[in-house]
C-alpha cells in the first residue's frame, strides 16, 4: 500500500492553490476549477472544491474546519522558509522552534485556517530518519 495524497476541501480552490504555490514556491496542475494538485517526490496535496464532495457523499467533508491535522512539508531551512514567507503571512502560530524530536518547525495557517508546519531535521536521529525515508522512497 502506497500512501498517495491528503485532499482539502474549500470553497475556494484558486485562492487555496495561489497560496500553496506561494508557501512551498511549486506550481500545481490545475485539472479544472474545482480540483488541482501540487506534487512533491514523496505525495501530493490535494485541493477540491465543495462541488466535489457530492460525489463522496453529500456532507461528507466541510470547508476551513480542521481542527485535529497538520499539513507538513519538510524543507532544507526553516529559518530561511520563516524570512521567505514573512512577506506572504502577516502571523504565524509558532515561529522556528526546535522539537524534542530533532525537527525545526514553524507553524502558520493556510487561508481556510488548515495549519502548515514546515519542518527541517536538525538532531543527528532526525537527519538519519528522513535519510532512510529517503532512500526507500526511491
Amino acid at each position: 500500500m502506497d500512501f498517495v495524497s491528503t485532499r482539502i476541501i474549500t470553497d475556494d480552490v484558486e485562492r487555496l492553490v495561489r497560496f500553496y504555490e506561494q508557501a512551498t514556491g511549486q506550481a500545481a496542475r490545475r485539472y479544472t476549477e474545482d480540483f488541482a494538485e501540487l506534487g512533491t517526490p514523496t505525495g501530493t496535496l490535494a485541493i477540491g472544491s465543495t462541488r466535489t464532495v457530492q460525489l463522496f457523499g453529500a456532507g461528507s467533508a466541510r470547508p476551513a474546519d480542521n481542527h485535529t491535522a497538520i499539513i507538513e512539508f519538510r524543507v532544507n531551512d526553516v529559518d530561511k522558509e520563516h524570512q521567505r514567507l514573512k512577506s506572504i503571512l502577516s502571523e504565524f502560530v509558532q515561529e522556528p522552534t526546535t522539537m524534542p524530536w530533532g525537527n525545526r518547525s514553524l507553524l502558520f495557517r493556510d487561508p481556510d485556517g488548515n495549519l502548515i508546519n514546515f519542518f527541517t531535521p536538525v538532531s543527528a536521529q532526525a537527519i538519519e530518519k528522513y535519510r532512510k525515508l529517503a532512500h526507500t522512497a526511491n
